[in-house]
């Protein structure tokens, strides 16, 4: 039985360069973890504050129809009605301030459209999709469509 634990020295070394490692992983752990991290599950609670001190970007909805109501009519009953208009027309806050200064840029039709109904099969079958080639192989989709309210023209 003495002779099984006579050469006990690696062991203690590896026990040793464990111990090292794991005090080293939580000295570091608490150096560089923000102090709030984790009061709302796996998020830093001051996160909220930050967000909140950037600048708005989004109008939002209602902002785009107190002046486009002619387009609002349009997408009424279309498939696109419950899209937002800076889905596709990317951050306006700029432009509700502002009408005159800050222009609206008009997305690429064919690209646009194509990041919802590109064919993809993790998509729900109900969801109108195509495959870009066999659709219409080039051209923007408003030749045929209008873009808010997509019924073929």
């Amino acid at each position: 039985m003495k002779k099984r634990f006579r050469d006990y020295e690696h062991i203690l070394r590896m026990a040793v360069l464990f111990a090292i490692g794991t005090a080293t992983f939580f000295i570091l752990r608490a150096a560089m973890v923000p102090k709030d991290f984790g009061v709302y599950g796996h998020f830093r609670a001051g996160a909220m504050g930050d967000n909140m001190d950037r600048p708005l970007k989004h109008a939002g909805h209602a902002a785009c129809i107190e002046c486009h109501g002619d387009v609002q009519e349009k997408r009424t009953g279309g498939k696109h009605e419950r899209i937002g208009c800076e889905a596709c027309h990317g951050p306006l806050a700029d432009h509700a301030a502002a009408p005159d200064s800050a222009k609206v840029v008009k997305p690429n039709l064919r690209n646009t459209c194509l990041n919802c109904h590109a064919s993809r099969p993790s998509k729900p079958r109900g969801f109108p999709q195509i495959v870009p080639a066999d659709h219409a192989p080039e051209g923007a989709c408003t030749e045929c469509h209008a873009a808010h309210n997509p019924k073929v023209s």
